[in-house]
Order: C-alpha cells, then sequence, then structure tokens
C-alpha cells in the first residue's frame, strides 16, 4: 500500500500519527474484501460463490464498507511500525494500543485517499545531563545496645514456651489470649459481617483491629464484655477515626509465654554453631550491621535520583502509570490472600464500588515519581553502556548463593530461564549504575537516627 504518515507530538508522552491511504490502495482492498465474500458468502437463491457482486453491495454495502476500512487501518498500521526506518522512540509501548481518533465519524469514501489518525504513548525522551558532582544528605545511624537487645528478646519470645493458664485466672499484658469478637449496634444486636472467630493475639500488643487490648485486661476464660470505644480523629485506621464502636469480646482461651534464659544454652538452640551468647550476639550485630549498610546505601542512592530528578523533568504516560498503579493493586491483593479482581469484587460487594479508584488516586503521586526515577535509571544505563556479562552472572549466584547459605546449583536452577537471567543482568547493571552514582557525587551527614527508626521507614 501507498501511505504517507505525519507524526504530531502531544503532552504526556503521546504521539498522533496521521495516515494517509491512496484512493487506488483504498479501492484495491475494498475489491479484494468483496472477492473473499463472493468466493464463500451463502444467500437464499444462489449457490456458494455464485451471488452476484452487485447483490452482496446492495445488501451488504454499508457493513462491507466498515469492515474494509477496518481492515485498511488494521493493515496500514502494520506495515508503518513493521518500517525499520520508524524508530523505537516513535512506536507504541507495549502496553498502549493505538487508538483511531474520531472512529464514529470516519467514513470510506471508494474514490477519495483515506485519512485517519491513532493516538498512541511512546517511551519518554529523557535526557540526563546533570548527575555528577551533586551534593545530598543521607542520616546518621549506628547500631545501638538497645537495637541488639531487641533483637535478643525476639529471639527469646520466638524460642519461648506457651502454657495454658489456670481456669479462673484474669488475662494480664504478655499473656497469648484467644478472643471472639464483633461489633454490636445500640440495640445490642451483632452487625451482619463484623464477628471474627477464634483471633489470637498478645495482650498489650495492640494487635487487633479496634485495639481494645486494656478494655479486656482482667477478663476471664469464658467471660463475655461489651463496651463502648471511642477512637481519636488520628487515629491509624480512618474507618475508626473519630468514631465510638460498641464492641463485644470473649476471652475463649488463655495462656502464658515462659521465655527461656539469655544464656549460652539460649545460643546453641537457636544454632549448633553458636557455642555461647556472645557467639549470638556477635553474630546479631554482624547481620545488623549488614542490614544497616544496605539500608545507608539506598537512602544514599535514592537522596541523588532525587536531585537528578528535580533537574531531569519527564512527562511520564498516562498508559504506564495505569499499568504501574495496577501492579501495585495486584501486590496489595496479594497480601490479602487473594486475586486483584476477587479483591475489587470485595470492595464493590462490600459497598465500597469507587475503593479501587479511591485507593488508586492515593498511590498516584508515588508511583509517578517511581516510574521518573525508574526512566532516569534506565537511561543513564543505556548512556553509560553499562554491561553484565555471563561471567558476572557466574560471580552473583556465587555471591547469593553464599549468602543464604544454598548450593550454587540451587540458586542456578532458579533463573535458569531466559527471562529470569535477563533480570538478574538488569539488576547487576543497576547495581554498577548506583556504584558510578556514589563514587560521582557527595554525600553529607544528614539528622541523626536510631536504627529502629531508619529500618521501620524502609521496611
Amino acid at each position: 500500500m501507498a501511505l504517507s504518515k505525519e507524526l504530531e507530538r502531544l503532552e504526556k508522552s503521546s504521539v498522533k500519527l496521521t495516515v494517509t491511504v491512496e484512493k487506488n490502495d483504498v479501492r484495491s482492498q475494498y475489491d479484494d474484501l468483496l472477492k473473499d465474500y463472493t468466493k464463500n458468502v451463502q444467500m437464499p437463491g444462489f449457490r456458494r460463490g455464485k451471488v452476484p457482486r452487485e447483490v452482496l453491495i446492495r445488501k451488504f454495502g454499508e457493513a462491507l464498507k466498515g469492515e474494509a476500512l477496518g481492515r485498511i487501518i488494521e493493515k496500514s498500521i502494520t506495515d508503518i511500525f513493521a518500517d525499520e526506518a520508524f524508530t523505537r522512540e516513535d512506536r507504541p509501548l507495549p502496553y498502549s494500543t493505538p487508538r483511531v481518533q474520531d472512529e464514529p465519524k470516519l467514513d470510506l469514501d471508494l474514490d477519495q485517499d483515506l485519512k485517519f489518525s491513532v493516538v498512541y504513548d511512546v517511551l519518554p525522551k529523557v535526557t540526563v545531563s546533570a548527575w555528577k558532582g551533586i551534593e545530598a544528605e543521607a542520616p546518621e545511624v549506628s547500631i545501638s545496645d538497645e537495637d541488639l537487645n531487641r533483637e535478643l528478646e525476639a529471639l527469646r519470645e520466638r524460642n519461648a514456651i506457651v502454657l495454658d493458664r489456670d481456669d479462673g485466672d484474669a488475662a494480664e499484658k504478655g499473656n497469648v489470649v484467644t478472643v471472639n469478637y464483633c461489633e454490636c449496634d445500640d440495640a445490642g444486636n451483632v452487625i451482619p459481617g463484623s464477628e471474627r472467630q477464634d483471633f489470637v493475639f498478645t495482650l498489650g500488643s495492640g494487635y487487633n483491629l479496634y485495639h481494645f487490648d486494656d478494655e479486656i485486661a482482667g477478663i476471664k476464660k469464658g467471660e463475655t464484655r461489651d463496651f463502648d470505644k471511642t477512637y481519636p480523629e488520628d487515629f491509624s485506621d480512618k474507618d475508626l477515626a473519630g468514631r465510638t464502636k460498641k464492641l463485644r469480646v470473649t476471652l475463649t482461651a488463655l495462656k502464658e509465654k515462659k521465655l527461656p534464659e539469655l544464656d549460652d544454652d539460649l545460643a546453641q538452640d537457636v544454632d549448633e554453631k553458636y557455642k555461647t551468647l556472645d557467639d549470638l550476639k556477635n553474630s546479631i550485630r554482624e547481620r545488623l550491621n549488614r542490614n544497616l549498610e544496605q539500608q545507608l546505601r539506598n537512602l544514599k542512592i535514592n537522596a541523588l535520583l532525587e536531585k537528578i530528578m528535580e533537574n531531569t523533568p519527564v512527562d511520564v504516560p498516562e498508559s504506564m502509570i495505569r499499568v504501574e498503579l495496577e501492579g501495585r493493586w495486584r501486590n496489595l491483593a496479594r497480601q490479602f490472600g487473594v486475586d486483584a479482581e476477587a479483591l475489587t469484587e470485595n470492595m464493590v460487594k462490600s459497598g465500597d464500588g469507587n475503593g479501587k479508584e479511591t485507593i488508586q488516586e492515593g498511590w498516584r503521586s508515588d508511583a509517578v515519581k517511581a516510574l521518573h526515577s525508574r526512566l532516569i535509571v534506565e537511561t543513564l544505563i543505556e548512556q553509560e553502556k553499562l554491561e553484565a556479562g555471563d561471567d558476572e552472572v557466574e560471580k552473583e549466584f556465587e555471591r547469593m548463593a553464599e549468602e543464604m547459605g544454598s548450593p550454587v546449583e540451587e540458586i542456578k536452577k532458579y533463573y535458569q530461564g531466559d527471562a529470569m537471567k535477563e533480570y538478574l543482568k538488569e539488576d547487576i547493571k543497576e547495581r554498577k549504575l548506583f556504584d558510578v552514582l556514589l563514587a560521582e557525587n557527595t554525600l553529607k551527614p544528614g539528622k541523626k537516627m536510631n536504627y529502629l527508626d531508619l529500618v521501620g521507614n524502609n521496611g
């Protein structure tokens, strides 16, 4: 087909591609469609393949023109994108389907050139110039004795023995309680859908939806308590903030934890490689320091990327944002143990039909920022011609095997597919870029933070 094309850049990294198909080709495509139908169509009074062309046109003329129009547009777009002269920057993103502009108004005139336009998103143009000689801040953090002691207490908790308390004993802070609970209306009737059976938590931890730890302190096995609980306006759960709930809680089981002594025996129970408590402490401190080093590295890289982003505007296309938000929605669904469609349906059934849109809109700013950063990183990797060879992949396998305490062959088996190996190569190239970023820029000491605050903000 003889085609002419014109590209117009639009906002948000989208383009308008206007295509003109010569009238001779329009007529030829229409005639080819008619030939196909005359060979295969069956109509009363005619044998297959013997329906006259004029009869087909008279009976199905508009429908045939509509189908021919669709075929011509599809073939034109396919031919244009297949042309090697059509650059990568001008091709649509994989998840951006070209949409015909003013399609309802588009008509097929067999005696005129056909002109139509499609709009689609393209890869944003990113020009990163100022990315060296930058100065940014990173917090000052060190591992304290408090951090070490917290880890040791967590180990004691994990190695605790849980024993039933005597009937008639009252629940105390630190006890493991099993409860049934629900919300009630003003008349004391259970609100359907609010019931929860056999919920287990440690009293005083606050690890329950309604935070009713204080209200059930002193309760005994088999006892039920009804009470009102009012939540402050700034309560973390927005559904509860500023509201008063009537709650009913029944204690069905009461247990206490016997924590092991902090001694050499505990160290040996944790892992036979530890002979003394000091061995365990040293290992924990080394692990915390490794984690701290990685956390600080990430913070430094993010601080530098923030600076680069300030000087590198990127017009992130809408389709890219949509895919990012959908990915985050799937991740949220996995946290609830359902698929994305089920999570959406559950929100609709609960009466919150716009819940997904509201949540995704709240994510939007962060999603755009993450995509902005990612596009800069990908641009710099390409700009600096960073590569990851097979030998580097092999070394990475060995590093991961040592870190995880697994045989190298197991790691290789996990990454045996081409897609997984390519993902690993991209990760290696990204780390190379971050090494360059850290080497070429300056990080000043920022505010002092404790380790718990750091991992809490970045965990």
